[in-house]
């Protein structure tokens, strides 16, 4: 654990999908830093981790070519990795960011308030022509509600 050639890792960069005190969903690139070095187990080598969840749960979730979704918050804050093909997500503001295999976003837009025009969180949809397998980590208590862009740093 003490080896001098394991540097600590650069900050990683997350899309964190959040909702402003007037209730309109934006997006902000954000960064997520301060990993610890140690084993997962005793028998493991030392890496790099950071603790997000302690109550929750994580699931896979396939999008096939062609599928979207109408406007709508998540219900739960979560954390969405792509492991193959790509999505779309717009939030309320307009900002549309497309994430492909090996980028990830923060989905925190609880609490929005539907628009005049129909916007009430955000649109995801998925891109491209292959399907898009998700990763997608949530907690099942209040802790990651509300939470502000850059919470993860």
């Amino acid at each position: 654990m003490g080896d001098p050639q394991i540097q600590t890792p650069a900050a990683e960069q997350y899309w964190h999908l959040w909702t402003d005190a007037e209730g309109m969903s934006r997006h902000q690139l954000c960064t997520i830093s301060e990993f610890k070095l140690g084993r997962l187990g005793p028998r493991n080598s030392p890496q790099f981790s950071r603790d997000l969840i302690k109550d929750g749960n994580a699931f896979v979730t396939y999008l096939p070519v062609g599928w979207t979704a109408d406007w709508h918050e998540n219900p739960e804050p979560k954390w969405i990795y792509i492991l193959r093909g790509a999505w779309a997500v717009t939030s309320m503001d307009g900002q549309r960011v497309v994430m492909k295999a090996g980028e990830y976003s923060y989905g925190g837009d609880q609490g929005c308030v539907m628009t005049s025009d129909g916007r009430f969180g955000h649109l995801s949809e998925q891109v491209g022509d292959e399907p898009c397998v998700q990763l997608v980590i949530q907690r099942n208590d209040n802790a990651w509600r509300n939470l502000p862009p850059g919470s993860f740093s």
